[in-house]
């Protein structure tokens, strides 16, 4: 499992084959990690997801990555945190999933996510990188082809919750 990484940074600098836009519904840009890879990717990205006709929560769909180092972008709708007994959970598991089925479909073998439904939908960070762990730890033991997995913390919070859920679902090296 040493495919999976965990940095903390700016997702729209890295180099990998696909970046995830934790975006809303309508897909057309708005704050946080969506409004910069909005930002970095350039006026093409927004023409492109204005054809997509926007994206359910829980679901996922991509486009090209135009300005970012990145070729795609694929773009997951997190849930809105709200108590954690109205399908949250089960919502973002479905995010990690949706995206990873895309990305098998397109051949990409290296990702980048940030922590999906963190910032202004509240989810809790520790919950929410335990979540997206615990499903990448089961598409990396079903689908070998992927080489690096790496997850971009926005703040010192974020980047804890994310080793501490590493730590606790994923064996130390032997």
């Amino acid at each position: 499992m040493h495919r999976i990484q965990i940095i903390e940074g700016d997702i729209t600098c890295c180099q990998t084959d696909a970046i995830v836009n934790a975006a809303n519904t309508s897909l057309l840009g708005g704050g946080g990690v969506d409004g910069a890879i909005h930002r970095a990717a350039g006026p093409a990205l927004l023409e492109e997801c204005r054809s997509l006709n926007g994206c359910a929560t829980g679901e996922a769909k991509i486009t090209r990555g135009y300005n970012l180092p990145a070729r795609f972008v694929i773009h997951t709708v997190g849930p809105i945190w709200r108590d954690g007994a109205h399908g949250e959970h089960a919502a973002l598991a479905s995010c990690y999933r949706r995206v990873f089925e895309v990305a098998i479909q397109h051949g990409i073998r290296s990702i980048a996510f940030p922590a999906i439904s963190t910032g202004a939908y509240r989810f809790p960070p520790d919950a929410a990188c335990r979540i997206a762990l615990e499903e990448t730890a089961r598409i990396l033991a079903r689908h070998q082809h992927f080489e690096q997995v790496l997850f971009v913390a926005f703040n010192p919070t974020v980047f804890a919750a994310f080793q501490s859920a590493l730590k606790a679902i994923l064996p130390p090296p032997s």
